[in-house]
């Protein structure tokens, strides 16, 4: 099954488990977020919205918040020694899609939890190490600079 959005002025085709770059949206890293304007539901039977299909929605994740690639925006005049430079980066939001819904269901799945890395420690590698001292520079005099 598949669904067209609509966010931030632009049209998205997801299905579960996609990853997709949006422009922000306000949510917490972590959370489930409901995106409501569903233009198209697909499957067996394409449903159609006219302009959107009533009581669908698609639940995501948002993965994190970052800032896009900085885009330049330059312009010239020629022969009038007159130009100018000026640049931006967009603020995004990476969602993963968990799941289309329809009927105005509400989302079933939660947050996914975050795999805890397991950090084992490396036997012979111990602290009891003895450290050397730094090394002490002797102060220069006057009769040395000379």
């Amino acid at each position: 099954m598949f669904a067209v959005i609509k966010t931030g002025g632009r049209q998205y085709r997801v299905v579960p488990d996609d990853v997709l770059e949006i422009g922000k949206i306000a949510g917490e890293v972590g959370t489930i977020v409901q995106l409501g304007e569903v233009l198209v539901l697909g499957g067996d039977t394409p449903v159609l919205g006219a302009p959107t299909v009533a009581g669908a929605s698609i639940a995501a994740e948002v993965l994190q918040h970052k800032r896009g690639p900085k885009v330049i925006a330059f312009k010239k005049r020629r022969r009038k020694h007159s130009k100018r430079k000026r640049g931006y980066r967009d603020e995004i939001t990476v969602l993963r899609v968990t799941e289309i819904l329809a009927d105005g269901k509400s989302p079933t799945i939660g947050p996914r939890p975050k795999k805890e890395k397991a950090v084992e420690p490396v036997e012979g590698a111990s602290d009891d190490k003895p450290r050397r001292a730094a090394k002490k520079t002797a102060a220069k005099t006057a009769e040395d600079a000379d």
